[in-house]
């Protein structure tokens, strides 16, 4: 039995019923199969709140004798048929009342009211003090239909460049927060109903459960349409249970496989050419590090897919996988279900890969396991967590002693960080004594072929956020990259070696900034000087 045949089965087991149930209400059955899509109801007789609300049609309006025909189902309160009759019995009309089923009733209003395509106004994120666009945009999430709410939040926060939408429970509200350009920013307290509405789309999407008493992860992806093209939007979910219910954080990842261009990021000619020579080695150890949110993820993968050839096997590790590559061959590890990246590393070194990226070395088993493959013919690439890159070498050490494979193996660290770069409206100002004499100290031994051309410490200009109104509230529009940059040269690798009796940070950096690293600290004041960036913002991220 087809699809057509089930519906028809169905509407005639309904009219059926019908037709028993108007026995017992009293009221004339009428069968609407053979006009419902071609008669037209009566204008003006009943308004469409009633309508809806009992479930009563108009059929016939005061036909020469005054006589008024209404349809109602077994829906429509008994008040409702007296009340109409006596109004009209009043007025010496005759009012005659027919029982039709609920799909008749629904194909007539589909005609007679056709739904409407909402249109609900954009989010917008409110200023330090707005409490005004705080509260209309909480009254927009309140009004938007249960089945479109979740939708319309993850359309909104992708057209506003948000990398996370915070769901939050509180004792009577359910807040929305949302990180744009790096920093949270509330958007709504919304009613606690839709707490249901939220972790159901969660649950069925990202395969998660709205019952769970442990931390969860999950994953899923959503189509966007705009401005007649679209993109896909991978979300990863962290769900936690918390007193009011599942607090959950998802983050966006706006999937463009043509923005994964090192040209993008926006690095120097010098930094560009550093990263150049060290992937396109045919061996090799490669470090990202930097806290979550810094783009480590980003950069790494703008580095795969400029390796991206035909004459290289590509294989990459990932918990979980964040962008997928066309040409690439990438491998889930589910750390959670008992997975790590050392045995899958393991795995994948048998497949003979020119190029592997680890999605993090977490442990001494996955340290050691990528020290071999960079050794043994492979470029090995990998996020690592430190604040900086000479932090990374003391944590390594740390992490698996010091050790002669390593200093040989470790060809490039990149520590990076994402500031909030100035708009258009950014205005000039001369910093105080005390600001100067901070700039002074970082950039001292800065060599000053690699200062601003014109540059003087006794004399130089900052530049400080203006809001540009309603489409720039707080003066920044994007971000753009910070990097630092550590060569692993001789002198460097003593430290590796155990030639040196004590590897801490500062000795290393000590060593590097010889060797002409600038750190992130020295390229974040520089980007403040150029206008950029301001130095507050350098002062919170770095």
């Amino acid at each position: 039995m087809d699809e057509q045949d089930i519906q028809f089965k169905r509407r005639e087991n309904e009219e059926e019923a019908t037709a028993q149930r108007s026995k017992i209400l009293g009221l004339p059955y009428l069968d609407t199969r053979g006009f419902e899509t071609t008669i037209p109801l009566v204008k003006g007789l009943l308004d469409i709140d009633q309508m809806h609300r009992d479930f009563i049609l108009p059929l016939q309006k005061g036909n020469g004798e005054e006589h008024y025909q209404f349809m109602v189902t077994s829906q429509t309160p008994r008040s409702v048929i007296d009340d109409i009759t006596k109004a009209h019995t009043d007025v010496g009309e005759r009012a005659d009342f027919f029982l039709i089923s609920l799909s008749a009733y629904k194909v007539f209003m589909l005609r007679y009211d056709p739904p409407r395509e909402a249109v609900y106004d954009d989010i917008k994120i409110a200023g330090e003090g707005d409490s005004e666009t705080f509260a209309s945009v909480s009254k927009t999430l309140n009004e938007v239909g249960t089945d479109k709410v979740f939708d319309f939040l993850l359309d909104q926060a992708d057209k506003l460049g948000a990398s996370d939408i915070h769901i939050e429970n509180l004792r009577d509200a359910i807040r929305i927060r949302m990180r744009v350009d790096g920093m949270l920013h509330p958007v709504a307290n919304i009613d606690r109903d839709r707490y249901r509405v939220f972790m159901g789309e969660l649950s069925s999407r990202a395969g998660i459960s709205s019952a769970a008493t442990k931390p969860q992860s999950g994953h899923m992806q959503k189509d966007i349409y705009r401005d007649g093209s679209s993109h896909l939007l991978n979300i990863r979910v962290e769900a936690i249970p918390t007193m009011y219910g599942q607090d959950a954080v998802l983050r966006l990842f706006n999937f463009d496989e043509s923005l994964l261009n090192l040209d993008l990021l926006g690095l120097t000619d010098e930094e560009r050419k550093e990263i150049d020579e060290v992937v396109s080695h045919p061996r090799g150890l490669v470090l990202m590090v930097g806290p979550t949110g810094s783009g480590k993820s980003t950069t790494l993968y703008s580095m795969i897919n400029a390796l991206n050839t035909t004459e290289r096997k590509i294989i990459t590790l990932e918990d979980p996988i964040e962008y997928g590559i066309t040409g690439i061959s990438q491998i889930p590890i589910n750390t959670t279900g008992g997975e790590n990246f050392a045995d899958g590393l393991r795995s994948v070194l048998r497949l003979d890969p020119d190029v592997v990226m680890v999605g993090e070395i977490r442990d001494a088993d996955t340290a050691r396991t990528a020290i071999q493959a960079s050794i043994t013919g492979h470029l090995v690439l990998s996020s690592f967590h430190a604040n900086s890159t000479s932090a990374a070498f003391s944590r390594m050490i740390d992490l698996i002693g010091t050790n002669p494979i390593f200093s040989s193996s470790i060809r490039l660290v990149v520590a990076q960080r994402l500031v909030r770069r100035l708009s258009s409206t950014k205005e000039k100002y001369q910093p105080d004594e005390a600001t100067r004499a901070y700039v002074k100290r970082v950039l001292e031994d800065v060599p000053a072929e690699r200062l601003p051309d014109g540059f003087s410490f006794d004399n130089f200009s900052l530049y400080k956020p203006v809001p540009g109104g309603e489409e720039d509230p707080f003066g920044y529009k994007g971000r753009m990259v910070i990097m630092e940059q550590l060569i692993v040269e001789e002198n460097i690798q003593q430290f590796i070696r155990g030639d040196v009796a004590q590897a801490n940070t500062d000795d290393i950096e000590k060593v590097a900034k010889s060797n002409g690293m600038l750190t992130l600290e020295q390229k974040g004041v520089l980007a403040a000087l150029r206008g950029d960036t301001t130095l507050d913002e350098i002062g919170r991220v770095i």
